[in-house]
């Protein structure tokens, strides 16, 4: 967080307010946050879902 520059402060807000959404939004999975030079460049959110196999299925 070294590298906050004029304006910066109100960006690193909007990529934590987008941090906190994403995560809310995830049940099972995972969240990615890709960082070059110090900022976040992008933010992947992968999710799994599952069902379990019925006994009855034929």
């Amino acid at each position: 967080m070294a590298n906050i520059q004029a304006g910066g402060e109100q960006h690193l807000s909007e990529i934590l307010n987008e941090i906190k959404k994403q995560l809310a939004l995830l049940e099972y999975g995972s969240l990615e946050i890709q960082v070059h030079n110090g900022q976040v460049v992008q933010i992947e959110r992968r999710e799994k879902k599952r069902w379990e196999k019925s006994v009855n299925t034929r």
